[in-house]
């Protein structure tokens, strides 16, 4: 069967043809990978073909070119760069001709597949006349060839890194960008096509943004593109400010003023689309002012690599009345819809990082509107004013905000029980919310929850979980923070006389029939997790009368049969959410004095636990094995009744690549177990280190998870001494390798110096989190002494390492280098 009869049966509406296509694609691909290749090719540069069978086509040629997963993509990329030479050279004629198709959806798909076939060859300095033959298509008319070249170009720019690029093509690239966005070209689809290269082209014009004049000239066009006459390229030419304005930020100085007045007219005059981008802009200028006032702490010397222009300190006086007109365009049913966004919580969003980045200053600018409009009979106006004062809690200091919040607090607890509008309330709760996060804590020196208040406060929010599921979420995540700043109280918590009423509300809620709406239930059960977390042990009692509760619940949940998959969903959120509840309890009793009476549930606990093993669900997964892991370190060695059965539950957990964040706590369990059971874990090494050897060595596996598995090795090594020492053979080049991994490291990008810190620490350390700190290399030398000493004083990348991270910038680091050194340095002496 030819293959555009099997492209168009693989989108049939009938099942059993659809299948038997995509099964003879498959086996075409298998059987003969060049040929299906370049049919596929010769399929989307066919005009005389149908415009389905090309755009799959287009579309599974992509597929044969990169995948998600990390692993997938560098197959590809290998079984791409072994074909030969004629083939590929055809299959580059085929797609550079369909850049011309007279078929918008069919060049579109084509630009795609060109940028990466470019993405695979540009940096094994293949197809160097690639950019080239772009470039002289820019000057071909008809106008749609232009289009079709300068998306392509936007698309090579996005898939490529600058480094690949010669600088002499790159400006050509952008030479040919800008001009296409000119008001002088004609036609709308070139410049939109001109305008979104830009966008994904910016990452290459740091040499031209260092010019003064090229740098004018982008600018220009960039500004000129934002009055165009066509929404589409308003919008585009917004989001290229945006970029520009993290990218170049240090460059805007000179342009500021006119942005100001381009960005201010089209929050007040245009489409919402653009409107959303140009306060977009003015965000992306106070996250960069944010990072650098945090890095620097504010103070800058003269000679400063990355000055502050406090470009929204200036604009304060302009851009709050902006932004608090914005408050004013709410929606009606926006607090209903999750994912909602306008320009209304676009201008509030704005007005939080304003007020994070220029601090106290924010605050006259905005109390006159607060004032004028809280009372109005609008709810418009209530909604805003409220909106407005909850935005701008963060930033501004204790003392600036103190007197104005304590005047507002009675007024909003009113307002959240009486208030007819169900927005007004909604963003009442969720003010209170930010008021008792940020002003109330034991940092905090004058309190704004006193013996006084306290009450009405834990009244009304209790109250307010009766009211319709998107305000008691609110008052939940309220409560929430109300219960985290008594966290460090000492013995006398003021929330102790309310627990059980909060704790049986907060149930309740969980039980509402609607509270799998605007995510309530996970509110309620995040807010009851915290109220026992930062309980004193006046309450452990009760909180010892919520264990069977709790119980009860997961056990429930592992009941239902024939769920419908919607209702099975549910049902695991809720798993996960009890599993996690339990870990915060058994992390409250587990220790003197409700240890001995805690612990008779805990054979029941862990035969729950171990069922929710048997449901397919990555997140309930997750939660009962950290439960498990809080549960290890309660019981300590008598936790090695359990390990029979919950081992097989342990191993599925280490090999699970898919759901590596399953794979990444397990790794972090292992740990808790070697502590609690010491030695007794000895029967389970063999396997536990198989499994986590296989991990190392998989390229399946995220990387995430590789550095907690040498951490893991050292909890392993202090738990069974010198049981350890037949693992060394093949732990040791496994730490070597990804030593001189680390050590080659340098230069590269910030993700992978962050993933090089933490395999350094990983390598070095245990799990530093706990108090009696334990550190991997230098673990296994106590442990081994003189036997893993000689192999770590022969291996020549362990010393580079190990002087390396001697000399890192990290304190973590350095510190755990200068305990490994102790370590081998005796080690070597016995």
């Amino acid at each position: 069967m030819e293959v555009t009869q099997l492209l168009l049966n693989a989108q049939s509406i009938d099942g059993t043809v659809r299948k038997h296509a995509e099964e003879n694609l498959k086996l075409f691909q298998s059987q003969n990978l060049a040929g299906f290749l370049l049919s596929l090719a010769g399929e989307l540069a066919n005009d005389e073909k149908p415009v389905d069978s090309r755009k799959l086509a287009g579309l599974v040629l992509k597929n044969a070119l990169d995948a998600k997963e990390q692993h997938r993509k560098y197959e590809l990329v290998q079984r791409w760069l072994s074909l030969d030479m004629a083939t590929k050279t055809q299959i580059r004629a085929f797609l550079l001709k369909t850049l011309s198709s007279p078929v918008p959806d069919v060049r579109s798909t084509a630009s795609q597949v060109i940028a990466k076939v470019a993405g695979i060859e540009l940096p094994q300095n293949q197809w160097p006349e690639l950019v080239g033959s772009l470039l002289s298509n820019i000057h071909q008319l008809p106008a749609h060839v232009k289009q079709a070249t300068l998306e392509t170009l936007g698309y090579l720019c996005e898939e490529v890194s600058p480094d690949v690029v010669e600088q002499e093509h790159v400006n050509k690239i952008l030479t040919a960008v800008v001009q296409g966005m000119n008001a002088a070209e004609g036609n709308n689809d070139v410049r939109l096509a001109a305008t979104r290269a830009l966008y994904m082209a910016l990452g290459f014009a740091q040499a031209n943004f260092n010019n003064d004049m090229e740098r004018d000239y982008i600018m220009r066009v960039v500004c000129e593109a934002t009055l165009s006459p066509e929404v589409k390229i308003r919008q585009a030419a917004f989001e290229c400010l945006v970029s520009i304005a993290s990218t170049y930020y240090e460059k805007l100085a000179h342009y500021m003023q006119d942005i100001f007045n381009i960005t201010a007219k089209a929050v007040r005059e245009d489409d919402e689309s653009v409107a959303l981008q140009a306060i977009e802009f003015w965000s992306s200028i106070c996250d960069e002012e944010i990072d650098i006032l945090e890095e620097y702490g504010g103070e800058f010397t003269g000679d400063s690599d990355v000055p502050c222009f406090y470009f929204t300190k200036q604009a304060l006086p302009a851009l709050v009345p902006l932004l608090l007109e914005t408050l004013l365009k709410q929606e009606e049913d926006q607090d209903l819809d999750e994912g909602a966004w306008n320009i209304a919580m676009a201008g509030g969003t704005c007005l939080g990082l304003v007020a994070r980045a220029v601090g106290d200053d924010i605050v006259p600018h905005v109390m006159p509107f607060i004032e004028e409009k809280i009372s109005k009979p609008d709810w418009r106006e209530r909604e805003a004013a409220t909106y407005a004062f909850g935005s701008i809690l963060e930033g501004p200091s204790a003392d600036k905000l103190m007197t104005i919040v304590n005047a507002a607090l009675t007024f909003m607890l009113n307002a959240l029980t009486k208030d007819p509008s169900n927005h007004v309330k909604d963003t009442t709760a969720w003010t209170l919310g930010r008021i008792f996060e940020f002003l109330h804590g034991s940092t905090i020196e004058t309190p704004i929850i006193t013996q006084a208040n306290c009450q009405q406060i834990i009244t009304v929010l209790i109250q307010s979980m009766k009211d319709a599921p998107n305000v008691a979420e609110k008052a939940c995540g309220a409560l929430y923070f109300l219960a985290q700043g008594y966290e460090d109280i000492g013995p006398n918590s003021p929330l102790t006389p309310f627990f059980q009423e909060i704790i049986q509300s907060l149930l309740a809620v969980a039980h509402r029939e609607d509270a799998t709406e605007s995510r309530l239930r996970t509110a309620a059960y995040e807010a009851l997790n915290e109220v026992v977390r930062c309980s004193t042990d006046e309450t452990s009692t009760m909180v010892l009368q919520l264990v069977p509760v709790i119980m009860l619940e997961l056990h429930n949940t592992l009941e239902g049969d024939k769920l419908s998959s919607d209702e099975r969903e549910k049902q695991n959120e809720l798993q996960g959410l009890l599993c996690g509840c339990l870990q915060v309890i058994i992390q409250k009793l587990g220790s003197e004095p409700t240890k001995y009476v805690f612990m008779q549930h805990a054979d029941q606990m862990m035969g729950l636990f171990l069922r929710v093993f048997g449901c397919r669900s990555a997140t309930a997964h997750e939660e009962a094995m950290l439960a498990i892991g809080a549960l290890a370190y309660a019981a300590g060695p008598d936790f090695a009744k359990y390990m029979p059965e919950f081992y097989k539950y342990l191993e599925m957990g280490l090999q699970n690549f898919e759901e590596y964040q399953v794979c990444a706590v397990t790794v972090g369990v292992i740990g808790d177990i070697c502590r609690a059971l010491e030695d007794k874990i000895l029967p389970y090494c063999d396997g536990i280190m198989t499994q986590l050897l296989k991990d190392l060595s998989s390229n399946q596996l995220h990387r995430s998870v590789k550095p907690p598995i040498f951490s893991c090795f050292g909890d392993i090594a202090l738990a069974i001494g010198e049981n350890f020492e037949k693992y060394i053979n093949y732990s040791m080049p496994m730490l070597q390798s990804a030593a001189e991994l680390s050590a080659h490291a340098s230069g590269a990008d910030d993700e992978m110096t962050e993933y090089t810190n933490s395999l350094r620490n990983g390598i070095l350390e245990g799990r530093g989190g706990d108090e009696d700190s334990d550190w991997g290399v230098g673990d296994l030398a106590d442990t081994l002494g003189s036997h893993v000493g000689g192999l770590i004083q022969q291996s020549v990348s362990s010393k580079e390492f190990l002087n390396e991270c001697l000399s890192s910038d990290d304190h973590t680091i350095k510190e755990a280098a200068e305990w490994a050194k102790h370590a081998i340095t005796r080690a070597i002496s016995v």
